[in-house]
C-alpha cells in the first residue's frame, strides 16, 4: 500500500501515513496542532533544564485516520511507558485508533489515559482508560486550562507517573484577562514595568487569550521585542473578549497606572457591535494589528516546526 509523507493536514482515510516516529518514554496524541506546539515548547524548556527528563513523542491524531496508519503507529506505542490521547469528539471520532491503543497498551501493561479533546467530561473515554481516574482528570485539566505553566506541570506530572522524581503543581486556571510577558508563566504590572529598559512611551498590546492558552505567542513575543528594541515600553494584555467586565477593569487599571502613548489592538473588537463603551478609550492613537494564519512555515521555524522536531 502507498504511504504518504508526513505533513500536517486534515484527516484522510483514503491513504495510509507512516509517521516514522521513534519510541519515547511518554507519547501524547492530540487533535490540535496548537496543543502539540504548546507541549513541544514545554518539553524543550524541560530538557534544556534537565537533559535526563523523560523523552516525549507528540503526534497528531488527524494524521492517523487510516487503519494501517494506526497499526504502524502502535509499533512506537509498544516501546513507551505512558500513552496519553486527547480525542476530540470521543471514541466515535477515532474508533479504530482507540481500540488499537487499548489493545496495544493492555497487552504490555502500559498505562493509557484517554482524555476528552474539549472541556466536557467523557465517561466513555474515562471508563476505557487504564490510568487512575484522578490522574486522568488532572492531565485533562492541565490541557483544558492551557498556557505554558500548565504545560510544564503536565509534563512534570506525567513524568511522575512513570517513576521520575519531579515536583509538580496542580492545574492552574488561566485568567480570562491578564497581563503577559514573554518567558513568564504569569506577570504582574510591577514585574512588567521592572522589565522595561527604555524610556519611551508605554505601548499596550491587546490580544486574545487563546494565544496564551495554546502557547502560540510567537507574534506577540516578536512585537514586544521589536518595541523594546526601539526603547519603547510594551505592555501586553490578553483578553477573552473586550466585551467582558474583567477585561475592561484590567485595562482601565493598567492605563491609569501607565498612560499609553499608542495602543496596538490585535482583537476584532467593535464598539458598535458591543453596544457599550470602548475599553480601549484613551487620549492616544489606536492601531489595528493583524496576525495572519498560515498552514505551513517556510524558513524560520515556528510552533509547528518545533512540534514536528519532537514527533520523530
Amino acid at each position: 500500500m502507498h504511504l504518504l509523507a508526513t505533513e500536517p493536514g486534515t484527516i484522510d482515510g483514503s491513504a495510509a501515513v507512516d509517521l516514522a516516529q521513534t519510541p519515547g518514554d511518554i507519547i501524547v496524541l492530540a487533535s490540535a496542532d496548537t496543543e502539540i506546539a504548546l507541549l513541544a515548547a514545554a518539553q524543550a524548556r524541560r530538557r534544556g533544564a534537565d537533559p535526563t527528563a523523560p523523552s516525549l513523542r507528540l503526534a497528531p491524531i488527524m494524521r492517523l485516520g487510516h487503519n494501517l496508519s494506526v497499526d504502524l503507529y502502535t509499533e512506537a506505542v509498544a516501546k513507551t511507558r505512558l500513552v496519553i490521547a486527547r480525542v476530540l469528539g470521543g471514541s466515535a471520532y477515532w474508533p479504530y485508533g482507540v481500540e488499537r491503543l487499548i489493545e496495544a497498551c493492555g497487552a504490555r501493561g502500559i498505562p493509557l489515559a484517554l482524555l476528552p479533546g474539549d472541556d466536557k467530561p467523557d465517561p466513555d473515554l474515562a471508563e476505557r482508560s487504564t490510568l487512575a481516574p484522578d490522574a486522568c482528570r488532572r492531565l485533562w485539566r492541565y490541557l483544558t486550562e492551557g498556557g505554558p505553566g500548565n504545560a510544564d506541570n503536565f509534563l512534570r506530572f506525567a513524568a511522575s507517573l512513570i517513576g521520575a522524581e519531579t515536583p509538580w503543581a496542580e492545574p492552574a486556571p488561566l485568567l480570562r484577562a491578564g497581563l503577559y510577558w514573554p518567558g513568564h508563566a504569569a506577570s504582574s504590572l510591577a514585574e512588567i514595568a521592572a522589565a522595561w529598559r527604555g524610556d519611551g512611551g508605554v505601548v499596550p498590546l491587546v490580544f486574545y487569550r487563546a494565544l496564551v492558552q495554546s502557547g502560540n505567542t510567537a507574534p506577540v513575543d516578536a512585537l514586544v521585542s521589536a518595541l523594546a528594541a526601539r526603547r519603547l515600553r510594551p505592555l501586553p494584555i490578553y483578553v477573552q473578549s473586550l466585551k467582558e467586565g474583567e477585561a475592561a477593569a484590567l485595562i482601565a487599571d493598567a492605563f491609569a497606572a501607565h498612560p499609553p502613548a499608542v495602543i496596538l489592538n490585535a482583537t476584532g473588537f467593535s464598539i458598535a457591535a458591543s453596544g457599550g463603551e470602548d475599553p480601549l478609550r484613551a487620549d492616544c492613537p489606536i492601531l489595528q494589528v493583524c496576525f495572519p494564519a498560515a498552514t505551513k512555515t517556510h524558513g524560520a521555524p515556528g510552533p509547528r516546526a518545533s512540534a514536528r522536531a519532537i514527533w520523530r
